[in-house]
C-alpha cells in the first residue's frame, strides 16, 4: 500500500510533539506517508506517530517492507537502464521523497555527469532536505521545485527553467498516483505531462494493487486503516486501471510487472503487490 517517501498532496518531514510549522503544512501530530515509509526502509528521518501507525500497517499487511525495498531496487533498475542502454539525460522525478541513497541524480550523474534531474514535491520536510542533499555533479544539474501533483502545468513550466523541452526526458512516478483518489484525474495528469514532453521520451511508473495473483488483496484492509489514521489517502488499483496510465506509449520488456521482477529478478525480495513499468512515447 506504499509509495516512495514525498509529494503525495503535500507529504512530511520536521517539527516534533505536533508541532506545525511553515504555513500550516507541516503536521506531526498525524503519521505522513513520506514519514512512515522512510521508517519501513530504515530511515531515521520519521517521528513516534509515524513509526505507530507503520508498525500497525506492518502488522496487518507484512508485505509491506518488502514494497518500499522492492519500489527502491525498481528506481535504481528502471533510471540505470535508461541512462545506460537509452542514452537519458534529463528526469522528471515527480514525487520526490526523503532523499536516502542513491537518489535519481546519484544514480543518472554516476553513469553520465552532465544528466540533468529535476525533483518535485510539497512537503517542507522533503524541501529543507532536497536543498541540502540533493546536489549533482558539476557538469549536470539538480534542482527541486515545489509543487503538487494535481497541477501538472505548473510542474511543467518550472521544470522547462532547467529541462530541454526538445529532448527526452524520463518521467519519474514512482508510488504517486495511488494518492490521486480519482482514476481519471490521475490518468489526465499523465496525459498532460507526457504530452508536453517529446517523441523518445519515457514514462517510469509504479503502483500498488489489489491483485490477488500478487497477493494484494492483503492491500485494503491496511489501506482502511491507513485512511482513517494517516495522511494523505491512498487506494490501489487493479492491472488494468495500471496499465491504462500507459494509453498511447509503447511498453516495454517486460511490461507491467511486480516491481521486484522488472528486468532482472531482486533476488532478496519476493513478488509484491507493486506494479512497476516503463513506457515510451512514439
Amino acid at each position: 500500500m506504499a509509495a516512495r517517501p514525498g509529494t503525495r498532496q503535500g507529504a512530511g518531514r520536521t517539527g516534533r510533539g505536533g508541532h506545525v510549522s511553515g504555513p500550516g503544512r507541516l503536521d506531526t501530530s498525524v503519521a505522513h506517508n513520506a514519514r512512515v515509509w522512510n521508517y519501513w526502509i530504515g530511515g531515521k528521518d520519521n517521528y513516534e506517530v509515524d513509526r505507530g501507525v507503520g508498525e500497525h500497517v506492518a502488522g496487518m499487511f507484512p508485505l509491506i517492507r518488502e514494497i518500499a525495498r522492492a519500489d527502491r531496487w525498481f528506481l535504481g533498475q528502471a533510471v540505470r537502464f535508461l541512462a545506460e542502454e537509452r542514452g537519458v539525460r534529463q528526469f522528471l522525478d515527480i514525487g520526490t521523497g526523503l532523499p536516502t541513497a542513491d537518489n535519481t541524480h546519484e544514480i543518472a550523474q554516476r553513469i553520465a555527469p552532465e544528466s540533468r534531474i529535476v525533483y518535485v514535491d510539497n512537503d517542507p520536510i522533503v524541501l529543507a532536505h532536497a536543498r541540502t542533499l540533493l546536489t549533482g555533479t558539476a557538469q549536470g544539474r539538480t534542482d527541486y521545485i515545489d509543487a503538487d501533483v494535481h497541477d501538472p502545468a505548473a510542474i511543467l513550466e518550472r521544470a522547462g527553467r532547467s529541462l530541454d523541452f526538445t529532448r527526452p526526458v524520463a518521467v519519474m512516478m514512482l508510488g504517486i498516483l495511488n494518492f490521486v483518489l480519482d482514476v481519471e484525474a490521475a490518468r489526465d495528469i499523465v496525459r498532460r505531462v507526457m504530452a508536453d514532453v517529446p517523441a523518445g521520451s519515457f514514462l517510469v511508473l509504479t503502483h500498488p494493487t489489489h491483485d490477488s495473483e500478487v497477493g494484494g488483496e492483503g492491500q485494503i484492509p491496511a489501506m482502511k486503516f491507513w485512511n482513517e489514521n494517516a495522511k494523505p489517502p491512498i487506494t490501489a488499483r487493479s492491472g488494468a486501471e495500471i496499465a491504462a496510465f500507459f494509453e498511447g506509449l509503447e511498453l516495454l520488456e517486460p511490461g507491467l510487472v511486480s516491481c521486484s521482477r522488472w528486468r532482472g529478478t531482486a533476488d532478496s525480495l519476493p513478488v509484491v503487490p507493486q506494479y512497476g513499468a516503463v513506457a515510451v512515447k512514439p
